[in-house]
């Protein structure tokens, strides 16, 4: 029987791939997006195209109509320098509306796309990656608004589950790849790229590719069980191994000097302030909490499988060449 999906966000990096993975299966599938004639990264795919507002619930029904599976990659970020509980609020009410107007058109599953950041950190001394058991502790980063707004509205998606709505969290790591259309990591990677990014960061990270998180999503739609999170990761590392992963790969010298934690939380106090890069602030704000992941619950369960870190890198610096960034 062939389903109807439709991909909330899917003119972003990680939706368009969740509706291309759709359309090789057969599915018929629908996107959402804000601005008439956008496209993203899948510009010419077959998708049946609604426009609509996230914060505006009443405009996603038509589009959720008649829909089984709905993909919810849509990610909110705080961009400008309203107050973390401000914008947490925000979230978790455009949330709720998104699961209000999801029960009301008869959706009959949700595969919610959060945060690695929704993931805490194991107890000190433990000898474990972080899994799907480790939670974010509110307040704990008061000054990241997307973590707080990442803790809030899975939240709400796991107290709908609790209320008996289908729904199912994934959790992905750093995904890079090709179609980072909007940069939503190629601001930090494209400079790296260009040989301009001499200074390596300290923390490790866990790094996969945006195909294998895609497919793993239609997995979760398909075997995922309600109010459940999955870790999607790929490969454990430092950072300083990423930057010079991507150095090679690109031809450029490597990364030579390292910078302090001080130093980085000075610098996120500045990007604080810069329109566009707020973002960056947060995640920097947030780099004791950079780790490693345990995903054999994807794996195991989901049947995750990633492709080499290096296959990754590469894919991505040609898609930046052919599309202008380089």
């Amino acid at each position: 029987m062939t389903k109807t999906a439709l991909v909330l966000g899917a003119t972003g990096f990680i939706g368009g791939h969740i509706a291309l993975e759709g359309l090789k299966l057969g599915w018929e599938v629908r996107g959402l997006r804000r601005e008439a004639g956008a496209t993203g990264h899948i510009e010419g795919a077959p998708l049946r195209w609604y426009e609509g507002n996230l914060d505006q619930p009443a405009s996603l029904f038509p589009a959720m109509a008649g829909v089984q599976l709905l993909f919810h990659a849509a990610a909110y970020y705080p961009q400008d320098n309203r107050p973390a509980w401000e914008h947490t609020a925000l979230s978790a009410q455009q949330i709720r509306g998104v699961l209000e107007t999801a029960a009301a058109a008869g959706v009959e599953r949700m595969i919610f796309t959060s945060s690695l950041s929704t993931i805490g950190q194991p107890l000190a001394g433990s000898g474990r990656l972080a899994d799907e058991h480790d939670r974010y502790l509110p307040g704990s980063l008061p000054d990241s608004a997307y973590y707080e707004c990442k803790y809030a509205m899975e939240s709400e998606v796991l107290r709908a589950c609790a209320a008996g709505q289908e729904a199912i969290i994934t959790n992905p790591t750093l995904v890079l790849g090709p179609g980072d259309l909007h940069l939503a990591v190629g601001r930090v990677i494209v400079p790296l790229v260009r040989g301009w990014g001499q200074v390596w960061l300290p923390g490790d990270v866990n790094a996969i590719d945006v195909r294998d998180v895609a497919r793993a999503h239609i997995a979760a739609a398909e075997v995922g069980k309600r109010g459940e999170r999955y870790i999607l990761g790929g490969h454990n590392l430092s950072v300083h191994a990423l930057q010079d992963l991507i150095a090679d790969e690109a031809g450029v010298r490597r990364p030579k000097w390292g910078i302090t934690r001080r130093s980085i939380n000075r610098l996120a106090r500045l990007l604080r302030a810069v329109p566009g890069l707020r973002m960056y602030s947060n995640h920097l704000i947030a780099l004791s909490h950079w780790q490693g992941y345990d995903t054999s619950k994807a794996r195991s369960t989901l049947g995750l499988r990633v492709r080499a870190l290096e296959e990754t890198i590469g894919a991505m610096i040609a898609w930046y060449r052919d599309h202008g960034y380089l």
